[in-house]
C-alpha cells in the first residue's frame, strides 16, 4: 500500500492516490476525488500485466471530461424520471442532467467530491476506506447521508467493494461503481468480441429516454439473452427497439438469485488475452452499458483515444427509477436503518 499526491481541485483541495498491490502483481489505484478507481492492472494468460479500466493519467481529465470513469455514483445511481419523486407526501425535484431525466446523482454527484480516505490491512488483504457526508438538500435529496465505501484487494485477485450509509431522514439511496472495462487493455479497441454471461432471466425494458416501463420482461428470444456465453457484438446491432433506444445495450438486468446475500451475476472473457472478470453482488440488478456514447473524442491514459464501444460498464445496483416504480425493490433508506451493499470483482485467466 502506498499513498501519493494526485493534484488539487480548482478550490485547492488536495487529491491523493492510494495504490493497492498483492503478491501476484495485481495493482489497484484509487483516488480520493470521486472515490475513483483510476487503474487496475491484472495479468493475461502469458502473465503480462495490463490496465483493464478506462480513465486518465492525471486529475484534470476527471475534473473536466469524464463520463463517470471509475467513480462511485450517487446518491442515486442510474436514472430518475423527470428528475422528481414523491416521498412522505412531498415531491422532491432534482437536476435533469440526462435529457429530461436525472442521472447518477445530478450536477455534482459523489463522483465530483473529494472523499476522506484511510488505508487498512487485514492479513494479506490491503485496502482503502472512503468517507463522505452528503448534507440535507444535496442535489435536491432529503436528509444528511453518511457514506462509507471501501476497496479491498485480496491475495486471490479479488477486489471487494463494500458500501454503508445512514441517514437522518427518509431518502432514496442507490450507490454503484462505474468502472469502464476492457479486458484486452484500455485503449486496445472495442469490446464486441468480449464474451459475456449474465445470470438474469429478465430485464427492465425502457422508453425512448431510457426510463423503465415497469415491465420485467423475459430475455428469451431477444438480444438481451446472455444466460449462455455470448459475444457482445453478436446481437448489438439487431433491429430491436430497445437497442435503438439505448444505441446499443444500456439496460438493467434482473439478477437471478435463489437466496439472499451475495450471488454470482456476471462472467466476462476476453478471448484474445484470456483475462476473465467475475462479479458477485448483494444487489438485485445489473446495468450493462456497452460504451455506446464513446466516440473517440476523449483522450485517456497513455494518449489513447476511446472510440465507440471501447469499454463496457457493469453497474451492480437497484433498478433505475425505483422511487417512481412501486413494483420495484425499494431504495428508500430510513433513520435507524443502515444501507449495506457488497460487490466482488474477481479477476482470472482462461488458458
Amino acid at each position: 500500500m502506498t499513498v501519493a499526491p494526485f493534484g488539487r481541485t480548482p478550490d485547492g483541495k488536495a487529491v491523493e492516490v492510494y495504490t493497492l498491490r498483492n503478491a501476484r502483481g495485481v495493482e489497484v489505484r484509487a483516488i480520493t476525488y470521486g472515490a475513483i478507481i483510476q487503474a487496475i492492472l491484472v495479468p493475461d494468460r502469458t502473465g503480462r500485466l495490463g490496465d483493464v479500466t478506462l480513465g486518465y493519467d492525471s486529475l484534470p481529465g476527471y475534473l473536466t471530461a469524464s463520463p463517470y470513469f471509475g467513480a462511485v455514483v450517487g446518491r442515486y445511481a442510474n436514472r430518475i424520471a423527470r428528475g422528481r419523486f414523491t416521498l412522505g407526501g412531498r415531491t422532491y425535484r432534482l437536476a435533469t442532467n440526462n435529457g429530461p431525466n436525472h442521472l447518477h446523482g445530478g450536477l455534482k454527484g459523489y463522483d465530483k467530491v473529494v472523499w476522506a480516505a484511510q488505508s487498512f490491512q487485514r492479513g494479506d488483504t490491503v485496502g482503502v476506506k472512503f468517507q463522505h457526508t452528503s448534507p440535507d438538500g444535496d442535489e435536491g435529496y432529503p436528509g444528511t447521508l453518511q457514506i462509507f465505501v471501501s476497496y479491498a484487494l485480496t491475495s486471490t485477485n479479488e477486489l471487494i467493494v463494500e458500501y454503508r450509509a445512514t441517514t437522518d431522514q427518509a431518502t432514496p439511496v442507490n450507490l454503484s461503481q462505474h468502472s469502464y472495462w476492457n479486458l484486452a487493455g484500455e485503449g486496445s479497441g472495442d469490446i464486441l468480441r468480449h464474451v459475456l454471461t449474465i445470470d438474469a432471466d429478465r430485464y427492465t425494458p425502457v422508453d425512448s429516454t431510457l426510463i423503465p416501463t415497469g415491465e420485467l420482461a423475459g430475455v428469451g428470444g431477444t438480444p438481451f439473452d446472455f444466460r449462455a456465453p455470448t459475444p457482445i457484438g453478436a446481437g448489438i446491432d439487431r433491429p430491436d427497439p430497445q437497442l435503438r433506444y439505448g444505441k446499443g445495450y444500456d439496460h438493467n438486468f434482473v439478477l437471478s438469485r435463489t437466496s439472499p446475500g451475495s450471488a454470482h451475476a456476471v462472467h466476462v472473457l476476453d478471448p484474445k488475452t484470456g483475462r476473465t472478470l467475475d462479479i458477485s453482488t448483494t444487489e438485485p440488478g445489473l446495468q450493462f452499458y456497452s460504451g455506446n456514447f464513446l466516440d473517440g473524442t476523449i483522450t485517456g491514459k497513455s494518449g489513447h483515444a476511446y472510440g465507440h464501444r471501447s469499454a463496457l460498464v457493469l453497474e451492480t445496483q437497484h433498478f433505475p427509477d425505483s422511487p417512481n416504480q412501486p413494483n420495484f425493490p425499494s431504495t428508500i433508506l430510513k433513520p435507524g436503518q443502515e444501507y449495506r451493499s457488497r460487490t466482488v470483482f474477481s479477476f482470472g485467466v482462461e488458458r
